[in-house]
């Protein structure tokens, strides 16, 4: 039996192993399975070959995407199907590795984009008290980065454009992100060693710890993340763009009830930012898979996100 016969005929039970993200939700449906069988025979091919260029024969992959692409149910799928054909597989979640816990981060990210806007109506002249009332207002309610208040409060396209500015800049960088750590436990892996410490952000500050894992008999690490392609991740071998629209994460976003706020006007702002971010590297991509399954050329993943945050 051929990879493909192999891919196409084995039974994916229900009850796969997940990831390490503590307290995640991860929902793998059947257009996934689909998906990850017309993948599989690439992707192994591509193992294959990259092990070959590893003294331990061993290769790191990463699944990424916009958040709520499916990313968490793809990994899971490609390392079980990994073990099913006489490859040992893990997976991980580059969610464990920011610098801060998921509610100080988000809270960060609010703080940045704030800060950015207030400082360009200051720069262009605007800030005013009459116009600082007005926007305290619109933070109470959360309502200072919805586009539906243009109309009424001119002076809101410059602190919009000045916040996405800032937040565009530390979104997936080394202020959010803890790379170096990550980093460190990709090389260990492909340096051979027999364990490595994989860190567990959990959701507050007493749930963070780490683990060391047998990684002895595990020839491929999947590493599954929105930033698993940024340039300053290293030591991955072959990067998975799972393409989608920020309109098209939302529902996943949504069924997985990872925040109270996934419809929010700030969260499509970082959703689009995020995008912007994921197109600059979509060119280094191994391989990329429409929400349908399709494998993509770089000119067809990019069209459709040609929506910019000015």
């Amino acid at each position: 039996m051929n990879i493909k016969e192999l891919s196409d005929s084995m039974p994916i039970p229900a009850n796969i192993p997940r990831g390490d993200m503590p307290g995640d939700k991860v929902n793998i449906a059947e257009g996934q399975i689909k998906n990850a069988r017309g993948l599989f025979p690439h992707l192994y091919d591509m193992i294959v070959n990259a092990a070959k260029s590893n003294p331990f024969g061993r290769v790191v992959v990463s699944v990424y995407g916009g958040s709520g692409s499916g990313k968490s149910g793809m990994a899971a799928i490609l390392t079980y199907m990994l073990s099913q054909a006489g490859i040992q597989g893990r997976m991980i979640s580059g969610d464990n590795y920011p610098k801060r816990i998921p509610s100080d981060n988000d809270n960060e990210r609010l703080h940045i984009y704030r800060i950015g806007g207030i400082k360009a109506l200051r720069d262009t002249g605007s800030l005013n008290s009459s116009i600082s009332d007005e926007l305290s207002l619109l933070m109470k309610d959360n309502a200072d980065a919805d586009e539906a208040n243009l109309s009424k409060y001119k002076w809101l396209t410059d602190y919009i454009a000045g916040g996405a500015r800032a937040l565009g800049s530390y979104l997936g960088s080394p202020a959010e992100i803890d790379y170096d750590d990550i980093n460190s436990i990709l090389a260990a892996f492909k340096d051979g060693s027999d364990s490595i410490w994989l860190k567990r952000m959990g959701r507050d500050e007493a749930t963070i710890r780490y683990e060391e894992t047998d990684v002895r008999s595990t020839k491929v690490l999947i590493l599954e993340w929105t930033h698993g392609n940024n340039s300053n991740l290293k030591h991955v071998d072959i990067p998975i763009l799972l393409n989608s629209t920020p309109e098209e994460t939302l529902e996943y976003r949504l069924s997985r009830g990872r925040d109270g706020h996934a419809d929010s006007p700030f969260t499509m702002l970082t959703l689009r930012l995020e995008q912007e971010l994921l197109d600059s590297q979509t060119d280094r991509a191994a391989i990329i898979m429409s929400r349908n399954g399709r494998l993509l050329s770089l000119e067809e993943a990019l069209k459709g996100h040609s929506h910019k945050v000015s």
